[in-house]
């Protein structure tokens, strides 16, 4: 259905700062939260990507935090008056709000905006959406595969990309030159961009996050049901792994629930083999099957190892900075 939608859309080039040197004279971040505020930080600290941010946000108080911190250089509270005269809107909302936001805003984007997104899910929020979008303004989705538990203007830092990957998900026909300029400014924050189908980020993006945040969750309110002495001793004698565990289940709420729902097929499908793997794993070790336990221990730290020569094991910070 997407592909067909993007089939009969003409790309316009008509882009309003073709003569600047800037990438885009005045991009509009929607949703000053963690990677709202972090992208506006990291646009903030490499000069000559953009001319002028603009924040806004539902919440007033966020607002006066970004003008505060000095991540904006102006805020509006009125969505369309934000947008208005934008060359380019990065939506950094929970994916649930997506369509609400689009419908509101999408006569008020200027012809040759440039519209992107920062959410962890692509495929339906993104078919809800591309019924209202003018023909002569150009999505780009994408995603940095970035973030901590922490929410809120104050949690940003701008280091957040550096070495971090950013996917970008264009439809079928998307306007190559609008794909062009995310990816440079995407690559002028110190992200590693690629380029990616939106159904198959939605597969991988189920095994490698979401499912993650879900066993998660799962564990830390199994800690949480536990009687009184026992889970006070669990929060007590806390090691590594169930740490770890809840610096995950600390994440947004919404945000989380929004990707489940949102990718609620793939998510499924993953879990229904992590369900099979996991029954496999409590036979071993009801019959002391040891050899299987080591077989796939070992296979996994394989993949640990993979992750580390990947430069991806460990979690952005501010110290990053430092």
């Amino acid at each position: 259905m997407l592909q067909n939608f993007w089939r009969e859309r003409k790309p316009v080039t008509n882009y309003a700062n073709n003569e600047s040197t800037f990438i885009f004279n005045t991009l509009t971040i929607i949703g000053i939260g963690l990677i709202g505020s972090s992208l506006a930080r990291a646009l903030k600290s490499k000069p000559g990507l953009v001319k002028q941010i603009i924040a806004s946000d539902s919440n007033k108080e966020n607002l006066a935090k970004a003008l505060e911190l000095g991540i904006a250089d102006s805020t509006c509270e009125n969505i369309n008056d934000a947008v208005s005269n934008s060359d380019c809107v990065i939506l950094c909302t929970p994916i649930g709000t997506y369509e609400t936001i689009v419908k509101k805003i999408a006569h008020s984007l200027p012809a040759g905006c440039v519209l992107s997104d920062v959410g962890s899910v692509k495929a339906e929020p993104i078919e809800n959406i591309v019924q209202y979008l003018p023909s002569n303004v150009h999505l780009v989705p994408g995603h940095p595969i970035a973030g901590t538990e922490k929410s809120g203007p104050e949690a940003g830092f701008a280091s957040l990309f550096e070495g971090r990957y950013w996917l970008l998900t264009p439809l079928e026909n998307a306007d190559r030159e609008a794909v062009f300029k995310m990816r440079r400014l995407c690559e002028g924050i110190g992200a590693m961009v690629e380029e990616m189908d939106i159904n198959y980020h939605d597969k991988v993006l189920a095994i490698t996050s979401h499912l993650p945040h879900l066993i998660a969750y799962t564990i830390v309110g199994t800690a949480d049901d536990l009687e009184d002495q026992t889970q006070a001793d669990v929060i007590r004698f806390s090691a590594s792994g169930f740490r770890d565990f809840t610096r995950i289940a600390g994440s947004n709420p919404i945000m989380w629930r929004d990707v489940f729902l949102n990718n609620r097929e793939a998510v499924l499908e993953m879990l229904q083999r992590f369900s099979e793997d996991l029954t496999l794993l409590q036979r071993a070790i009801r019959w002391g099957e040891g050899d299987v336990l080591e077989a796939l221990f070992t296979r996994t730290r394989d993949i640990r190892r993979g992750v580390i020569d990947a430069r991806q094991d460990v979690p952005p910070s501010p110290d990053d900075t430092k």
